[in-house]
This record gives C-alpha cells, structure tokens and sequence, in this order.
C-alpha cells in the first residue's frame, strides 16, 4: 500500500510539474533586477533547441531599434494564451503582433513614452505529428512554414515595436475555429500574399483561438488525403467550429464522379459528420470571388454551380452558412474594376526584391484584400447568429461591404519574407 502511495504522489508531482511547464515568462526590459518567476531576455538570448527559446529568424531586437523582430518559444500542440506588455518607458512605440505564419492580433498599437499597455491574445500551435504513426503530407514548399514546426513564434513589428514583458500560458478550455480551405483562407508566411483566415483573429478576444489548416491548391478531397483533417480532429472538443471554404480547386477536378452535386458534396458531408460526432459545429462557407469584371463592371461567375451546391447542402444538412460568393461580389463591385486592384496582388516589376516581373493575380488576395474580407466572414456570422460572434474585440465596429475601407487608409508594415512565386492552385 505504501509503495502504490508514493507512485502516486509521483505522479501528481509529475503532473504538476508538467502544468507549471506549461507557462513561459520572459522579461525584456533592461533593468537589472529581472521581474519574479520570469526569465531575462538580452540581445544574446538566441533561439537554440536546447534552450528553447530565444529571438529568431531575424537580429535581435537591441530594445531601441524600429526593425521587426521575432521571438520564439518551444511548447507542445494546443491552445495557447498571450500576454504581451508593449511600450517603453525610453521611447514612444507603435507596435503590430503577429503570430506563427503572419497571423495579425494586434495592430498598429501606439504607446507614449514611459506608457505601457497590456494585451492578450490566444493563439493555436501545431505540428505535422497525427499521432505516433501518421504525418500531415505537407507539401515541399511548407516545409519551412512556422505554421508546422515546434515553436510558437511571435513576430513584433510596427514603425517602432517596443515590449516590456511576455507570458505564454497553456489554455485547454477556449473554443476554437478551425479553419479548412485552400489559397484563399490559407496563412502566408511571405509578402505580399494574405488570405482572410490570416487576418480573421485580429478581431477575437483570448476567449476563443483561430486554428487555420488551409493550403494553397487543396480541394475537400485533397485536404483530407493529405490527414489537415485528421490532424485538426486530434485537436477538436465539444464547442469548436468547422469552418469550410472550398470550391476553387475542387472545380478543375473532372472524371466519373467527379462535380459539385457528387464527390464534392461527399467529402463535405465528411467534415460535417466528423465535427458533429465531437459536438463541433460545423460551418458552411461559399468561395470567395475571383476578381473577373464583365463589361457592365458586374463580377462574373467563375465556379461553376460549387456555390450553389454549398448552399443546397447547407439548407439539407442544417449547417449554418457563410455566403461569401455574394458577400465578396458585394465588396469589389463596390471597389470597382480598377479599385479592386488594390486588393489582389497586383504590383509592378521591382515592388519587391526578386520580383522582376509584373505580378498580376486576381485569385489571390493581398493583405488589404484579405483583411476586408476577413471583415465579410464576420459580417456572415453574424447573420448565421454564430455564438462565437460574442468573442469579437470591442474596437469592431462593424462591416459594410458595399462601403469598403479605404485602401489609403490601411496600413501594413511589411514583414522581412517575401516570395515571388504563386501559390498552388492560381
């Protein structure tokens, strides 16, 4: 009995252990005395494996530059709350936080001299691991995405980033959306792509945390060959959302079989069952437009009848819809041909290094385009009267997709990564 005693109270130690592993404070003021139960950060303290932590992909920040920077913390899958401590009492700072693959919480947030501010933020973390057996296929091109590695990775950047302290604390109870598509939701690491599930949890509390599994080119089927859907199941409890958009690959898939009122409804009713059989919601989203203009200046149907079928399933299976066809139809009639420029990547030779020819997309969004439209998947679920509408920051005033935001008006400090390349499926 008294061996059985102490292989218990072993295991709650072990255990308690485990639990207080699960949260990481570090300290990046340059006062000598460091702040209780936290971990000092110099200009020395680079990432390594052994250590786990550190400033990574880019110099560290000496406390005084405006340069972005990144920090990086190893922890284990799940969800994870983030409490930053922006400001400086040297110098005044204007501070954007973004997360793993270019997720944006925070934007462009002032701070006076000698002013600090306290936000918090949750957000997912993941790896390619389904279990001790199975792997997420990722494609060559992810391999280096922070999205799948085993760090969770803040990047700080702002005309003049400036923080004071960061904790990291394991958060199991929050709801979480996951996000299952392809280019137009996916998270880019580089500029100057963007897609609406990257901008999407800006406008959350730390109540709730956004999971996006989507990747360029993939179709409902591909997605789930490929186990993103497996690997979201491993993470998904009662309460969480299925968000799915997928259309535009699944479109140029023909054959036996093949077509939006056969195989597509098929694998979509898969998701459907599997979030349902865990007590997730699952939630219904029609392909975002292409920006194709027909001689009225009326955008022109480019998937086929998907949209339709979408909606036909949505209304059978019971499954809240978000009609993103119409809603973004909505929003770049109301850009314009020619404005509507302004929220694909169209550049000119030379915008960004390498980039020697003209870059001229009108499937994939730049980060103007994916912020509105982020802005109209919130405007859906707010008309499907999704609960999780109750996590929306205070500072969301709403959305009118026939008025857009300015694009003068937006601003988006780059990060240091840019690719030339389309993404798959363009």
């Amino acid at each position: 009995m008294k061996r059985i005693i102490l292989f218990i109270n072993i295991l709650l130690l072990v255990g308690h252990s485990f639990v207080q592993a699960q949260v990481y404070k570090f300290d990046f003021t340059s006062d000598k005395k460091v702040k209780e139960g936290y971990t000092k950060v110099t200009s020395g303290t680079l990432f390594n494996e052994e250590q786990g932590y550190g400033y990574d992909l880019q110099p560290a920040w000496d406390g005084k530059s405006n340069q972005p920077f990144f920090f990086s913390v190893n922890v284990p899958d799940g969800n994870y709350k983030v409490t930053v401590t922006l400001g400086s009492k040297d110098s005044a700072g204007n501070t954007t936080v973004r997360a793993e693959s270019r997720r944006l919480f925070i934007e462009n947030l002032p701070t006076k001299k000698g002013e600090t501010l306290v936000e918090s933020f949750t957000v997912n973390k993941r790896n390619m691991y389904i279990n001790g057996k199975q792997k997420v296929k990722i494609k060559p091109r992810e391999k280096n995405k922070l999205n799948w590695d085993e760090k969770l990775t803040l990047e700080f950047n702002g005309d003049a980033p400036r923080i004071t302290s960061l904790v990291i604390e394991r958060t199991d109870k929050v709801p979480t959306i996951f996000l299952c598509g392809n280019s137009t939701v996916v998270d880019y690491d580089n500029e100057p792509w963007a897609a609406w599930g990257q901008m999407f949890p800006r406008w959350f509390t730390d109540g709730i945390a956004i999971a996006n599994y989507a990747e360029s080119g993939e179709s409902a089927n591909t997605f789930i060959g490929a186990g993103r859907l497996k690997k979201a199941l491993t993470q998904m409890k009662k309460g969480d959302y299925l968000f799915m958009e997928f259309g535009h690959n699944d479109q140029k898939q023909k054959g036996p079989g093949k077509g939006a009122f056969y195989s597509f409804m098929y694998n979509l009713k898969i998701y459907i069952d599997e979030a349902r059989s865990r007590g997730a919601y699952p939630v219904l989203v029609t392909p975002t437009q292409r920006r194709r203009f027909d001689k009225n200046g009326k955008i022109m149907n480019t998937h086929l009848d998907y949209p339709d079928a979408i909606r036909w399933l949505a209304e059978k299976e019971n499954v809240p819809l978000i009609d993103l066809n119409e809603i973004s139809r909505t929003l770049y009639e109301a850009m314009g041909e020619d404005g509507s420029k302004h929220a694909f990547v169209h550049y000119p030779a030379n915008t960004y290094p390498g980039q020697t020819k003209e870059l001229k997309d009108n499937s994939h969004s730049n980060t103007f385009g994916a912020y509105e439209l982020a802005k109209c998947i919130i405007e859906g679920m707010k008309k499907a009267d999704l609960d999780a509408v109750k996590f929306l920051k205070k500072d969301y005033k709403g959305f009118n997709p026939a008025r857009p935001d300015r694009f003068e008006d937006f601003k988006w400090n780059l990060c240091p990564f840019t690719e030339i390349e389309k993404p798959d499926g363009n």
